[in-house]
């Protein structure tokens, strides 16, 4: 078994299912409610546990209701939380969840009152027994630390960094990673029209994915770029997720030294199967 250890945030997600997203100042029944732990790396761990992986969290956990709902979930999916900092005051990160029934959309208003994770509390991880290291892109100040002390103290250790949202500075990071993990809304709010116009422009020496919903998955590599066509589905249920599920499928397969094609394709089809069920429960099962 392999170890994975992520870094990034835990949230309570309170999801919201509409038929339609309602217009401004309208009031809407939703159809249904659920409440369960999010956040993009115990997402992607979420996954990568029921793929056979240990997952370790790192991420800012506090001791009330919200942080016990959250802990206890990740606890179901046998993710260690051994290197989370607890604090006793403040609120877990809260994401308010519009999910569109209509078209598998989510639209999402969040709430944090939560520090980030530290370099001085990275710092007291023993990186030794990992096999990769993931990391959310964001805090970039602590992040650009946390990054120099794994290449230093375990260079031979693989790293990817999620680059999700256009965050000050976060091109910083580029050069300290092995794999980076775009997302659509980056590669826009950056000006580029396409996956192929991000990694042309940008010019990123290590390896690297882009997702573009329906249109597909796209890897570069070796300064060439490689296309997998989108898994065709009839009805999009739950979206939420899927970027991560991506992420963890991407993992997964590298960590078996497949090819960058191989990867590509076992990556989109998991993602493809979190968007056609609610939430992450049997999803590699029922793959």
């Amino acid at each position: 078994m392999t170890s994975v250890l992520a870094t990034g945030i835990a949230t309570l997600d309170i999801i919201n299912e509409v038929a339609s997203y309602p217009a401004e100042d309208d009031e809407v029944r939703a159809l249904s409610q659920r409440i369960s732990r999010g956040g993009n790396a115990s997402n992607t761990l979420c996954v990568l546990s029921q793929l056979g992986h240990q997952g370790y969290l790192a991420a800012t956990l506090i001791d009330e209701a919200d942080g016990q709902i959250i802990e206890a979930d990740l606890q179901r999916y046998q993710i260690s939380t051994e290197y989370c900092p607890r604090l006793n005051e403040g609120k877990m990160p809260t994401s308010y969840i519009t999910l569109n029934q209509h078209t598998g959309s989510r639209t999402i208003v969040h709430h944090r009152d939560c520090p980030e994770l530290s370099f001085a509390a990275f710092q007291q991880i023993d990186l030794s027994g990992f096999d990769w290291l993931h990391f959310e892109g964001r805090n970039i100040a602590d992040l650009l630390k946390i990054l120099e002390h794994c290449t230093k103290n375990v260079p031979k250790t693989p790293i990817s960094v999620e680059i999700e949202k256009p965050r000050d500075d976060i091109e910083s990071v580029f050069e300290l990673a092995d794999w980076l993990f775009f997302s659509r809304h980056y590669a826009e709010a950056k000006g580029y029209h396409s996956a192929e116009d991000l990694f042309a422009n940008l010019k990123v020496s290590c390896s690297a994915t882009c997702t573009w919903g329906e249109q597909g998955a796209y890897g570069w590599q070796d300064d060439e770029l490689l296309y997998v066509p989108a898994i065709k589905i009839a009805n999009v249920v739950d979206s939420l997720g899927a970027g991560d599920t991506f992420n963890a499928g991407m993992i997964h397969s590298l960590i078996a030294k497949n090819t960058l094609g191989e990867s590509l394709q076992f990556a989109s089809q998991l993602a493809a199967r979190k968007c056609q069920q609610y939430g992450f429960k049997n999803l590699v099962k029922s793959l």
